[in-house]
């Protein structure tokens, strides 16, 4: 049993048990968030912006770029999503969920592309090029930037993105040495599922009205 709980958390005996603590709350309130976004609930945006805004500290404390970029870019766009979220489209309707239309599609495209060269450079700079993983990170963090932006509009192709991210970041996160992180990683891969579920269901139940 103690060897089970070395190879899970035997890294954090190198750690701050403040950064521990806040890591721990970091998730806590990521978890809350990506459950109050499968159920359509606003409460997705202040919940995201502490999870998001801790981690912008400790991934900037342990030099991990890509993934600061990732969660620093987050925060925006929940300001950003917040509002799109709680604009009314009419007197007595707000943004409703949908699908992406064929423009958006092609700006879906040119954000992926856009972060790919934006984490290239950054890697480049700061050199940052020395492990498989940063090539990961690339990829995740185009992913997700996608998924983010599709969030915040609305859209339910944004929990594709957040399911196929999601997956790739359980291992990279446990490589990395951050175990609750890829847990919490593990369990947003079953909401995303439920999440798409659920938005499905909310656009086929408007096209009945």
């Amino acid at each position: 049993m103690s060897q089970v709980f070395d190879f899970l958390f035997g890294q954090y005996t190198t750690y701050n048990s403040i950064d521990i603590a806040l890591e721990i709350t970091a998730v806590i309130f990521g978890f809350l968030s990506v459950w109050f976004s499968k159920n359509n609930n606003i409460w997705v945006f202040p919940t995201g912006m502490i999870s998001t805004a801790i981690f912008v500290y400790l991934l900037l404390k342990w030099e991990l770029l890509g993934d600061m970029m990732i969660n620093a870019y987050y925060f925006i766009m929940s300001v950003y999503g917040w509002y799109i979220w709680t604009r009314k489209v009419d007197d007595s309707s707000v943004t409703p969920i949908s699908r992406t239309s064929s423009m958006e599609k092609q700006i879906s495209v040119m954000i992926f592309i856009a972060t790919l060269g934006f984490v290239y450079l950054v890697y480049t700079i700061f050199d940052k090029w020395n492990d498989w993983t940063a090539f990961a990170d690339t990829i995740t963090t185009a992913i997700f930037f996608v998924g983010m932006w599709l969030m915040a509009r609305r859209k339910i192709e944004n929990w594709i993105y957040w399911i196929i991210g999601n997956i790739i970041s359980v291992p990279l996160y446990f490589y990395k040495g951050f175990t609750f992180t890829s847990f919490q990683y593990f369990v947003f891969t079953f909401i995303a599922i439920l999440g798409y579920k659920a938005w499905k269901k909310n656009i086929n139940s408007n096209l009945l009205i």
